[in-house]
């Protein structure tokens, strides 16, 4: 049985997904350069999708301002 893709993730799998330390992680977020959590229940996670375009480069339209 395969695994399901992984829709959402917890700060900690969101930094892996990235090869961060949570801290380096939360600080992207914290500078606006990361998007914010979304909230499930009382769960913050960050959309897996998202992070993928962002990290290809696919999501950085009207981000010319953003030191990468």
């Amino acid at each position: 049985m395969s695994r399901p893709n992984i829709l959402f993730a917890s700060d900690r799998k969101a930094a892996a997904l990235l090869d961060l330390k949570p801290s380096e992680f939360r600080g992207l977020v914290e500078e606006g350069v990361l998007p914010k959590p979304t909230k499930i229940g009382s769960y913050e996670r960050w959309d897996v999708e998202q992070l993928q375009a962002i990290a290809r480069g696919d999501a950085a339209h009207g981000m010319e301002g953003v030191n990468w």
